[in-house]
């Protein structure tokens, strides 16, 4: 379903909604459309690995285009029944009768009994000339995800964060031949002498720019007019949760502001789950996707403890009702 029928999708109810469709948001909407509920996932369609040409460590699908991924997972939901529907999640709130309301940004509303949020996370990157036009191609972050495609060639690493020198070192298992530049992220003592065992070269001084040419890295130029020629530049960007459609439902949060779940994906408000990169920086797609089928597993049985309690109440009352020899039970 696109976002050209929106308004179609007013009111209508669901047992699970799930806001995201990269590999979390999909993989719990493959398990939970399988245990025959009723599944409708909302996708913006920008996914966070987009740029990359390319996703790998995921079993079966090293290699493959992360769109080719999505692709086949949104058919793969489909043929269970779950719907897809494109657009954006302005807010979530309760419903006075239980569940949850899902409110889109194209003013239809979406009925829940619970809610997965697997909306990801931002990459904000330095404002460093070349690094956006190039990120997910010849500019990464992830050693696992692409530092075999740069095996053996000279690496950059910029200082742009408190977690680059050690991202330098990491690095360093890749290639012999890795670069640390400084920029705003200068060396302690220590720090300077761990890069000098490890073997990575330290370049002190800002960078002003990224060099390409047809689109493709060459090297690093300094303020200074210094360059650095190379294959690849690594950066530890911020990262930002896109967790706003939980704001103001109360959920638990840790000291740096990220929701806090159980293992399972669980918020600490009953019927509200979060998977994958909303709450976890680390999850590669592969993990994201596990979170997911975890959260899934944990959700479903969750809703049949309801729907037993929900039975087992309607029983007793039926019960309550007729005599033991089967007469109606006069009301006093």
């Amino acid at each position: 379903m696109t976002g050209a029928h929106k308004e179609d999708t007013a009111r209508i109810s669901y047992d699970v909604i799930v806001i995201g469709g990269g590999a979390g948001g999909l993989n719990a909407a493959l398990v939970l459309a399988r245990a025959r509920r009723t599944v409708a996932v909302v996708d913006a369609g920008e996914p966070r690995n987009a740029p990359s040409a390319h996703m790998h460590s995921f079993l079966s699908r090293d290699g493959v285009s992360p769109l080719t991924v999505l692709e086949t997972g949104r058919a793969e939901i489909a043929r269970y029944g779950a719907i897809r529907i494109e657009g954006r999640v302005d807010q979530v709130q309760p419903r006075d009768e239980g569940g949850y309301v899902v409110l889109l940004d194209g003013g239809a509303s979406l009925d829940a009994r619970h809610v997965v949020l697997a909306t990801g996370l931002r990459d904000d990157l330095p404002e460093i000339p070349g690094v956006r036009a190039m990120w997910g191609e010849d500019v990464h972050f992830c050693p696992y995800c692409h530092g075999y495609e740069v095996r053996d060639e000279k690496i950059v690493v910029l200082g742009v964060h408190p977690a680059s020198a050690g991202q330098a070192l990491l690095l360093r298992q890749w290639s012999h031949d890795v670069v640390y530049a400084t920029h705003d992220r200068p060396l302690t003592d220590e720090e300077r002498e761990r890069m000098d065992a490890r073997g990575v070269e330290v370049v002190d001084g800002r960078v002003s720019t990224l060099l390409s040419k047809d689109g493709r890295l060459h090297g690093v130029e300094f303020v200074d007019g210094r360059t650095v020629a190379c294959a690849g530049v690594f950066l530890f960007p911020r990262m930002t949760p896109n967790d706003s459609a939980f704001d103001g439902l109360g959920c638990a949060r840790d000291e740096q502001g990220w929701l806090v779940t159980d293992r399972a994906g669980r918020t600490s408000r009953p019927g509200l789950w979060a998977v994958g990169n909303v709450v976890d920086s680390r999850a590669q797609a592969v993990t994201a996707a596990g979170m997911g089928a975890a959260a899934a597993f944990a959700l479903n049985h969750d809703l049949v403890d309801e729907e037993i309690e929900r039975d087992l109440a309607a029983h007793r009352a039926a019960a309550g009702r007729v005599s033991d020899a089967g007469e109606p039970v006069s009301a006093v």
